[in-house]
């Protein structure tokens, strides 16, 4: 069997060998693949895994050979899971590989906005401790997280292990989820209606994935029924968020402060208006990106295939319902 990576790169830069994938067939690993590229890279291809690069429909149609689709992440929006099925082409995601990777960075984001180490670090670095007249200083507020409320917006695996950890930390949890109806109680959390989570919240943070009901669903009229000075941390998907709005909203001291490691069009641009707006921490598509988290998706990918060659696929996204 041919199996071609299309983006290999961000799953192994040189520190998370494809020795695993190898071993299941004949295997090219390509680190980036332009649009241009996708059908010729991918041409005489049994098994096709992706990250970003695109397969959809026309693309799919032009590969006859193609039997398997496996996708290096969890969200599998690059993939036309329709087209694929009508062919009967199992699509494979790896899910909850960086759940811990992804909350920790939530967490990250949310005690440098509190409690600004680096910019404190930087500040007695160049000397400004040394020539203080007291003992201490800071130049921002301090804020502890005890006590305060944070929302989570989709709560699944991820959500509720961001969930369990704002418990540690003394925060009261708010959950939102469409499916709360069939989900059982998970206390200490409560769930609520997503109008209620923003207005009682102090912090927000995004775990829902990208559909049409959720893009920008952080626009200006959510925003502004939020809690002057709270937080917003996204971690999820770059379009869940109006970026114009946001700005404006830190900009104007409305929201204390965000967090997003996603953006609506990656690599960012030069002119997303977060670059410049105030408050704003930002990094570049990285809470995945442990090197634990990265081997485990290596892992589970071999192990996709391993199944698919047996005969009996998992993790497939796009099966028949029965």
């Amino acid at each position: 069997m041919r199996i071609v990576v299309l983006d290999g790169y961000t799953l192994n830069p040189g520190d998370n060998p494809w020795d695993a994938v190898a071993a299941l067939g004949e295997l090219t690993v390509h680190d980036r693949t332009p649009r241009e590229a996708i059908r010729e890279r991918a041409a005489g291809a049994h098994m096709v895994l992706t990250n970003k690069t695109p397969l959809d429909a026309d693309t799919i149609a032009a590969l006859p050979d193609l039997a398997y689709i496996g996708v290096l992440a969890t969200g599998y929006d690059v993939v036309d899971i329709r087209a694929a099925a009508a062919r009967s082409i199992p699509v494979c995601n790896v899910p909850g590989y960086g759940t811990e990777a992804v909350a920790q960075h939530v967490f990250a984001f949310l005690l440098e906005l509190c409690r600004r180490i680096a910019r404190h670090d930087a500040s007695v670095k160049v000397g400004n401790w040394s020539a203080n007249k007291d003992w201490c200083f800071w130049e921002t507020t301090q804020i502890e997280l005890t006590g305060k409320t944070m929302g989570i917006v989709g709560f699944g695996n991820m959500g509720k292990r961001v969930g369990q950890i704002a418990n540690a930390f003394g925060m009261k949890v708010l959950a939102y989820s469409p499916n709360t109806r069939t989900m059982p109680g998970y206390e200490p959390f409560s769930y609520v209606s997503l109008d209620e989570l923003f207005a009682r919240s102090d912090v927000v943070t995004l775990h829902c994935p990208l559909s049409d009901a959720t893009r920008g669903m952080v626009n200006r009229v959510r925003l502004a029924s939020m809690k002057q000075g709270a937080i917003l941390i996204n971690t999820a998907r770059g379009p869940l968020l109006d970026e114009a709005a946001v700005a404006a909203a830190l900009n104007d001291n409305h929201l204390g402060g965000l967090g997003v490691d996603v953006v609506a069009v990656e690599p960012i641009r030069p002119d997303n208006p977060l670059l410049t707006a105030k408050n704003c921490l930002i990094t570049p598509h990285m809470a995945w990106a442990t090197l634990t988290a990265r081997q485990t998706l290596m892992r589970v990918t071999a192990d996709n295939i391993r199944a698919f060659l047996a005969g009996a696929p998992t993790n497939v996204v796009n099966a028949p319902k029965a």
